[in-house]
C-alpha cells in the first residue's frame, strides 16, 4: 500500500523523494508544491519517509500480512 501525503501538513521539501531507497515519490516544484507518489506499489514500508518528515504529512498503510500478530506456538492447543 502506498504512503500517503497530508497536504494541509506538507510544505514541499521534497526530503521524502530524496531519501526513499526505491523511489516512490515524485517531486517537481515547478509541477506541485506537494511530492507526487508515483510507484506506491514498490514501497517497503522502511519508514524512511515518515521518520525525516519534519511535519508530520507523511503515514504508512500497512498491509493486512505486515499487521498480523505473532502467536506463541507453546501456547496453542490443538
Amino acid at each position: 500500500m502506498p504512503p500517503v501525503i497530508d497536504t494541509e501538513k506538507c510544505i514541499g521539501c521534497g526530503l521524502c523523494a530524496e531519501i526513499c531507497p526505491m523511489m516512490v515519490f515524485r517531486h517537481k516544484p515547478e509541477e506541485s508544491d506537494t511530492p507526487q507518489v508515483l510507484y506506491g506499489d514498490e514501497c517497503w514500508h522502511c519508514n524512511a519517509c515518515v521518520l525525516d518528515c519534519s511535519q508530520g504529512a507523511i503515514r504508512l498503510r500497512l498491509p493486512l500480512p505486515y499487521m498480523i500478530l505473532n502467536t506463541d506456538a507453546a501456547n496453542l492447543k490443538g
